[in-house]
């Protein structure tokens, strides 16, 4: 599967006019009218986020149509922000942690759901509504993860830090309005980092082999939006690109996350999300598993939900 240097900017005008989400989106805005969306507040720093909690438990027995036993699914989900704001300077900070498990009396205990994410993003107002910026974004996982074969084979193919994604960007913030925004990088350092030593030695994730991290050159294009859709209906998404200008820059690697939040009441919500990833070096599919492939996971849940109190000063 190859992306080709065109598909870059396409995906730009579909993100455009597509539900893209920044960080700036507070859950509480559900809970008003649409014409009332606006924060006018003064304020420097703005802090806050929001923890959600989705269980899902299934029990059989002498069930003529067959199934597991019992089955247990937990996924979880943690967001905290902080914004500064002062004269024409900016500096934006959000961290996200998923967590999700999974239990069977056929397949036993396995993870579905593991990602940290920590964007850092400085700007200074050079022109109405760009930016001049700074990024910085590490993206890695917390447990052990396996791919699963036939006959209940497993074979481990991550962990902490194996891998880990670190970018280092300069470039141009547009901020249009408070739900977009839209960075391009021309000058992204990317380090592709596998601090596990069995994983090392495979030569996974594009990583020499023996080797514990991988420095790719490139640009980068990062696409933050954020709509409330309906009354207690929120979309939050982002799009990454990357293009590698030492090895197949037209082989664009892409990281899209989507979250869907349909708020029942003050402590109840239904959620989706929807992931897509496409990394160039993760050749682990395909017929001989020699080919990199398109990365999706999904995952619906209705449980609990609070937001972390805000707070202005």
């Amino acid at each position: 599967m190859k992306f080709k240097l065109f598909f870059l900017f396409s995906l730009y005008s579909i993100a455009l006019t597509a539900q893209d989400i920044p960080v700036k989106v507070l859950l509480k805005e559900a809970e008003k009218s649409i014409a009332k969306k606006v924060d006018t507040t003064q304020w420097t720093t703005k802090s806050g986020g929001l923890l959600s909690l989705n269980i899902t438990q299934g029990s059989l027995s002498n069930w003529a149509a067959g199934g597991d036993k019992f089955s247990l699914a937990i996924n979880s989900y943690f967001n905290f922000y902080r914004f500064y704001r002062k004269g024409n300077h900016t500096w934006d900070n959000n961290l996200d942690v998923n967590l999700g498990f999974v239990k069977t009396t056929s397949l036993g205990s396995r993870k579905n759901d593991d990602r940290v994410d920590f964007v850092s993003k400085s700007g200074h107002k050079i022109k109405n509504n760009l930016f001049a910026s700074g990024l910085f974004n590490f993206r890695s996982q917390l447990f052990d993860g396996y791919t699963y074969g036939a006959n209940r084979t497993t074979t481990f193919s991550s962990t902490i830090l194996s891998p880990a994604y670190v970018f280092l960007s300069a470039g141009f913030d547009y901020r249009p309005d408070p739900k977009l925004s839209v960075f391009f990088s021309p000058i992204t350092s990317r380090w592709t980092i596998v601090m596990n030593q069995s994983l090392s030695e495979r030569g996974a994730y594009g990583v020499e082999p023996g080797k514990h991290a991988i420095n790719a050159f490139g640009a980068l294009a990062s696409i933050n939006y954020s709509r409330i859709v309906a009354t207690n209906v929120i979309y939050k998404g982002r799009l990454d690109l990357f293009s590698n200008y030492r090895s197949k820059p037209q082989n664009v690697d892409l990281f899209m996350t989507n979250n869907l939040t349909f708020k029942i009441n003050k402590y109840l919500s239904a959620n989706y999300n929807l992931d897509l990833i496409y990394d160039d070096d993760v050749k682990i599919f395909g017929p001989n598993n020699n080919r990199p492939g398109l990365q999706v996971k999904s995952i619906l849940g209705i449980g609990f939900l609070t937001q972390l109190k805000e707070k202005k000063k």
